[in-house]
């Protein structure tokens, strides 16, 4: 089983039309895809409707799991409630917020204000990730992301030992934004091993942890 919540089109900076970036990950074995693209409140509500269009289709047709997601990016940290929330209303079935990654100048204060957002399901790449912040991760069942993005990826040691010791959960994304950036099943768990999980470990950031994301959008495998 692959799967993979973090990916982007050319509806934001990615490579691909949503169409196309579901199609390649069929041919790649993906079991299930989700697409998030950044998005803040100028273009959410376009995002959303265009990315549902894409993922109705490929259910109707190819009887496939691609899901609707957004990534909240560099938006005010005080502003990622309500920004969340309103993305769950027009339809996005999961929200990710770009974490405060070590290559870009994400406000500070993101990582925690994400963790703590019941509407928040994933922080990707949160970089020098804060024990505080993971704890509230674990508190409100928010995944933090082992990401094999380059650059973002540099925090994946770090954000690994202190999940574990705070007991939130982890899932392995690829911010993909090209065809060549996704994953095989190999690979992905080549990232998690590297992060420094275990067998038992890896097990559930790339099988147990993606069905419980589903099963949150009401999809069981």
């Amino acid at each position: 089983m692959l799967f993979d919540f973090h990916t982007h089109t050319t509806l934001s900076d990615g490579a691909l039309l949503p169409m196309e970036l579901i199609r390649r990950a069929i041919a790649s074995g993906y079991t299930a895809l989700g697409i998030s693209d950044h998005v803040s409140a100028s273009t959410m509500e376009r995002v959303i409707r265009e990315v549902r269009a894409d993922c109705k289709l490929a259910a109707r047709y190819w009887d496939y799991i691609a899901l609707v997601g957004v990534e909240l990016t560099h938006v005010p940290p005080a502003s990622i409630p309500e920004l969340a929330a309103e993305a769950k209303k027009l339809g996005a079935q999961y929200v990710v917020v770009h974490g405060e990654s070590p290559v870009e100048p994400v406000a500070p204060g993101t990582n925690l204000a994400a963790c703590q957002c019941p509407d928040v399901d994933i922080l990707a790449h949160p970089g020098l990730l804060s024990v505080e912040a993971a704890e509230a991760a674990a508190a409100n069942e928010v995944f933090l992301e082992i990401t094999r993005r380059q650059g973002h990826c540099l925090g994946n040691g770090l954000v690994a030992a202190i999940a574990l010791q705070t007991g939130a959960a982890m899932l392995v994304n690829t911010d993909a934004h090209s065809p060549d950036d996704l994953l095989t099943e190999d690979f992905a768990r080549t990232v998690a091993v590297g992060a420094g999980l275990s067998p038992e470990q890896t097990e559930r950031a790339l099988i147990h942890n993606p069905k419980t994301l589903l099963a949150r959008a009401g999809i069981e495998l």
